[in-house]
């Protein structure tokens, strides 16, 4: 059986990508931070005949991140999924600034880490295929205030680079960005993030997204931009004057008062 390890495993895209592919003939390996959330998701995977094996690791972590490798190592997978990724709902300036390192641990220092464990291997054996999860976000700061989208513009800078270049595209290894807009996942709930304004048109499943890009995987596109209604958007971040995008921008600090020169924040309620 095709053998696929997926970071983030337990809920949203990753675990939609597990389900997908676990219908389709995988054996999986599922990454995520507790085990007992592995556990149960992989409860939910197991078959006679399919093997399900889990990883707990907290990715944004030298030591999690090193379990990761490690194990990519010791047995590469065909397909590897860097999906593991987390956003933050302080505006930058106000915000926790290990926070913030984390954040780029996980969402650039991982993937860097993983893809660059599996690809040599894959190279030389003339097959396999790594997709990088990064967002329609990529394209521009649709969300004021935040590292989040420029921590996704690397990802998918990253990947188009890898995948583009004379030794992995002669390899037959397929090296993919994936860019989902608003999926329906517990990704925003659990970074804090308010998304009541998002009008419903612009949220996809994640199943949508997950068959999405498996199809784009398997026609040999580098980036996979699921829905037509995102395809428009991505266009619009790339092409449209920076001026027009940013007023549909999610601002993180909209609501946020101005910090004092002394560090103090003024009341909100006080107009000061």
């Amino acid at each position: 059986m095709p053998t696929a390890v997926i970071t983030g495993a337990t809920s949203g895209l990753g675990l939609a990508f597990a389900t997908h592919l676990a219908r389709t003939g995988h054996d999986l390996t599922l990454v995520a931070r507790t085990e007992e959330d592995l556990e149960d998701a992989a409860a939910g995977l197991r078959r006679p005949g399919r093997r399900v094996t889990t990883l707990a690791a907290d990715l944004a972590t030298a030591a999690g991140s090193r379990r990761l490798t490690d194990g990519l190592a010791a047995d590469v997978p065909d397909l590897l999924v860097n999906n593991a990724g987390i956003a933050l709902a302080t505006p930058f300036p106000t915000g926790d600034l290990g926070a913030e390192e984390a954040l780029l641990r996980l969402n650039i220092g991982c993937v860097l880490r993983a893809t660059r464990t599996v690809l040599p291997a894959m190279m030389r054996r003339g097959s396999g295929a790594v997709v990088n999860v990064a967002s329609v976000a990529a394209y521009g700061p649709t969300w004021l205030g935040s590292t989040y989208p420029a921590s996704k513009s690397w990802v998918l800078a990253f990947t188009e680079s890898v995948a583009r270049s004379a030794p992995v595209r002669s390899s037959g290894v397929r090296v993919m960005a994936l860019l989902p807009g608003y999926v329906r996942t517990a990704f925003h709930r659990r970074a804090g993030l308010e998304v009541g304004r998002i009008p419903q048109w612009m949220w996809l499943s994640s199943e949508q997204v997950v068959a999405a890009a498996l199809r784009d995987l398997a026609g040999g596109r580098l980036i996979s931009v699921p829905s037509r209604r995102y395809r428009a958007c991505a266009w619009g971040l790339r092409h449209l004057p920076r001026s027009l995008t940013t007023v549909f921008s999610l601002d993180l600090g909209r609501d946020q008062p101005v910090p004092r020169p002394d560090g103090t924040a003024p009341s909100v309620d006080a107009g000061v």
